[in-house]
């Protein structure tokens, strides 16, 4: 069994959306003082690498203690969206030759590659999916879509997200390592977020398993 990890570090000072909570993690008991050591987090829950529930943007929609936790785990498909330019849109060619493999209980992973940008002024200028490819996508029975960049949407646009999670899909974002998966035989995703049940999202520990 083989297992890749698909997060990023949680981090002070770690990249956020803009407008975001920053990240701070900072001593709140010490071994030596206290007897034991406890770190404070602060941290918005769109940190790192994380999940958003349809609350993330639809008037009454799920939270994450409402959604089925299957919608977090299942056999990942890869989609190859590399190579393209800074703020390209990415259609719905670039899943055409999976058309076969997308079901209900699948994971599509896109991986745009620009998680080598993390940490960069960059990284905000990342390709996004075209709303059309939602639709296509949950025409499919697919309910879980993962990428590897801030947003499947442009900084300050919200509509592949109205979509997806207006269909009561979910969306994993800031993934990284998907090229890794390219050696890993029938991989299998496991994006559980913290059970913070009233939720609009969490930080996730995102692993791959195969063989």
């Amino acid at each position: 069994m083989r297992t890749v990890d698909l997060s990023h570090p949680v981090t002070t000072g770690m990249p956020v959306f803009p407008g975001d909570p920053v990240v701070a993690l900072a001593p709140a008991l010490d071994l030596a003082a206290d007897g034991c050591a406890v770190t404070a987090l602060h941290l918005g829950s769109h940190s790192g690498t994380h999940v958003d529930a349809p609350s993330h943007v639809v008037p009454g929609g799920a939270t994450l203690g409402q959604l089925d936790l299957a919608l977090f785990t299942g056999p990942a498909l890869v989609v190859d969206a590399t190579g393209r330019e800074p703020g390209a849109t990415v259609g719905w060619e670039a899943f055409a030759p999976h058309a076969g493999a997308l079901a209900a209980g699948v994971v599509v992973l896109v991986r745009t590659g620009w998680d080598q940008r993390w940490g960069s002024a960059a990284y905000e200028q990342h390709p996004h999916l075209a709303p059309s490819v939602a639709e296509r996508l949950l025409d499919t029975g697919v309910r879980t879509v993962g990428v590897d960049t801030l947003s499947p949407d442009p900084v300050g646009q919200l509509a592949f997200h109205r979509v997806w999670l207006g269909a009561g899909g979910v969306i994993a974002e800031n993934l990284t390592r998907l090229a890794d998966l390219a050696a890993v035989r029938e991989p299998h995703v496991h994006l559980f977020p913290l059970r913070l049940n009233d939720a609009d999202g969490a930080p996730v520990r995102a692993v791959a398993t195969g063989r």
